[in-house]
């Protein structure tokens, strides 16, 4: 599969996609706290969704070879889980940490995003280990013009991951979003500075880091979604779509409630 360069149509479908993913984790932004199950978090997405925006859930029944159907409307993933967590009905702990991952299709685009949540008051390490993650989706991003490498927005992730004492998962990676939910190219969290694909204008794909406290390594549950890391230590994720422009990027995931860019990159990384 090639890499789909959109067209001014569909960055347009793209803004809004993008606008109304986000608007989901600004509406469910109030619920999480202690006592809540999963289930219902996605109940309260899922009836959002399709009753009040006209979306369509992406994740469910989504069934890429391999795969059974996903079961839920949205992705919940848990403290040591990494990716894919499917809600349930165990309720939500004081302490606990979480990532909330949507996207949802509006006229046949997808707007793909994801938040940390912490649940409660948190350990320092966990809220730790958020911001740091937050700070490696950030500086991808901030790298993101023509003319530069993919390999370049993954090295940058990797060297802020491992400075602050942390791993990068490696099985898992960004991807183009468009009118499909998985496109080309894959976005690695690693890497090497000047390699990969070259990026061009009208590129549109996620950055999408998972970072853990302890080892990078993962082991896939039995139900054959939720990936949790494998010394089941703490990890964390955050999400944003992005477009390439012709002189550097827009995030496509912006809503009232999107959490502010980081201190530490109130002015761009250098190149």
């Amino acid at each position: 599969m090639s890499i789909v360069i959109k067209n001014q149509e569909d960055i347009e479908k793209m803004r809004i996609a993008g606008r109304l993913g986000a608007e989901v984790l600004d509406f469910i932004t109030p619920y999480v706290k202690p006592g809540v199950t999963t289930a219902e978090l996605d109940r309260l997405c899922h009836d959002y969704m399709v009753n009040v925006q006209g979306t369509i859930p992406a994740p469910l029944n989504y069934c890429p070879p391999g795969y059974t159907p996903y079961p839920k409307s949205i992705c919940t993933s848990v403290n040591h889980v990494i990716c894919h967590g499917i809600p349930n009905d165990k309720p939500l702990k004081n302490g606990d940490c979480i990532n909330i991952d949507v996207t949802v299709i509006k006229d046949g685009y997808h707007g793909d995003n994801s938040r940390m949540f912490m649940v409660g008051e948190v350990a320092p390490y966990v809220s730790r280990l958020a911001q740091v993650t937050y700070e490696c989706m950030w500086i991808g991003i901030d790298l993101v013009k023509p003319g530069r490498r993919l390999g370049d927005i993954g090295a940058a992730i990797q060297r802020h991951a491992e400075r602050a004492g942390y791993s990068v998962v490696q099985e898992f990676c960004g991807h183009g979003v468009g009118k499909r939910f998985h496109e080309e190219p894959q976005v690695l969290h690693y890497g090497t500075p000047g390699t990969g694909v070259e990026l061009r204008a009208g590129m549109i794909f996620t950055i999408e880091p998972m970072i853990n406290l302890g080892k990078r390594h993962i082991h896939v549950m039995p139900d054959g979604w939720t990936v949790v890391t494998k010394d089941r230590k703490l990890s964390a994720q955050w999400e944003h779509t992005v477009l390439v422009t012709e002189t550097g990027y827009e995030i496509m995931t912006q809503s009232a409630g999107t959490p502010a860019k980081p201190a530490l990159l109130a002015s761009p990384v250098a190149a």
